[in-house]
């Protein structure tokens, strides 16, 4: 048992797409995996409980399309995820995995005793079909279903249900396991709840395509070692170097912020040293003329 230093290897992406029906996931999800793949379908795969819509858009490659039928277990789908590992599929696509929450919700309620003990029956369940897709070396993305959700609100002493949204149709929480969360309006424009990777949190909606997944696969293949990336920073020797590494680590900045700021300060306490006239007094640098 020894201690190491953490570091971000080249990762296989886990993304989740959540809409209303007629949102585009399906769709939506074969464009990123075209990204994926840089075009090369066949090495995609996509696991049907959608009543055959993955066929619906065969003219865009030839993507292979693995048939759930009910029940939609989580044993179904951990062994479906399995046979497209053994197909070495690069890509899989679940679609969706809301059937598997509906499954566990009515399996629940089929059992006799106390309902709230008898969720330590289900839950083991789902967090082996979570598991599996957190774990499986493939890119994986999951459509969700989402349902219009409420809550109770007081109101002249009585209590009124109240619309506060579209919540996807699995078990609460379920986003937070994912890298990246995209969620599609009825127009077909995404926006990201949910983004590990920095490069879609808090930008203006968008359509999805090929360029996306592109994106997201640079990323996945950008891993870096942290230690090196420590090493190239501490060796930098100019302020302008400095900033350039700045920009090309952005994806770490937290993890490398204090490693930026140590070796700003001392190449700043240096040229100080070698050029006291490019600051003033109170030790900022001073323009130059």
């Amino acid at each position: 048992m020894q201690l190491r230093k953490s570091e971000r290897k080249k990762a296989k992406i886990k993304l989740a797409l959540q809409g209303a029906a007629g949102s585009g996931k399906t769709y939506s999800s074969l464009l990123l995996a075209q990204g994926l793949v840089n075009k090369d379908l066949s090495k995609v795969a996509i696991i049907d409980t959608e009543n055959g819509s993955a066929d619906l858009y065969a003219h865009l490659g030839n993507y292979n399309v693995l048939t759930l039928e009910p029940p939609y277990t989580p044993e179904k789908y951990i062994k479906a995820i399995d046979v497209c590992l053994q197909a070495e599929m690069k890509v899989i696509i679940i679609d969706s995995i809301s059937h598997c929450w509906d499954y566990l919700i009515d399996y629940h309620a089929s059992l006799a005793g106390n309902s709230f003990a008898n969720w330590s029956k289900v839950m083991p369940l789902q967090k082996a079909f979570v598991n599996k897709m957190l774990q499986c070396d493939a890119h994986l993305i999951a459509t969700m279903r989402t349902k219009q959700d409420y809550v109770l609100n007081q109101k002249d002493g009585k209590y009124i249900p109240e619309k506060v949204g579209l919540k996807a149709v699995q078990k609460d929480g379920v986003d937070y396991e994912f890298t990246i969360v995209f969620d599609l309006d009825i127009k077909h424009y995404a926006t990201s709840s949910k983004d590990r990777t920095g490069l879609f949190m808090g930008k203006p909606e968008f359509t999805i395509n090929a360029a996306t997944g592109k994106k997201i696969l640079e990323w996945c293949n950008s891993g870096t070692n942290l230690e090196e990336a420590r090493a190239k920073i501490k060796q930098c020797k100019d302020i302008e170097l400095l900033r350039q590494l700045y920009i090309h680590y952005k994806p770490w900045r937290e993890l490398l912020e204090y490693d930026f700021k140590t070796q700003k300060d001392a190449l700043q306490s240096k040229e100080l040293l070698t050029n006291p006239k490019n600051f003033s007094q109170n030790g900022t640098t001073t323009s130059k003329q």
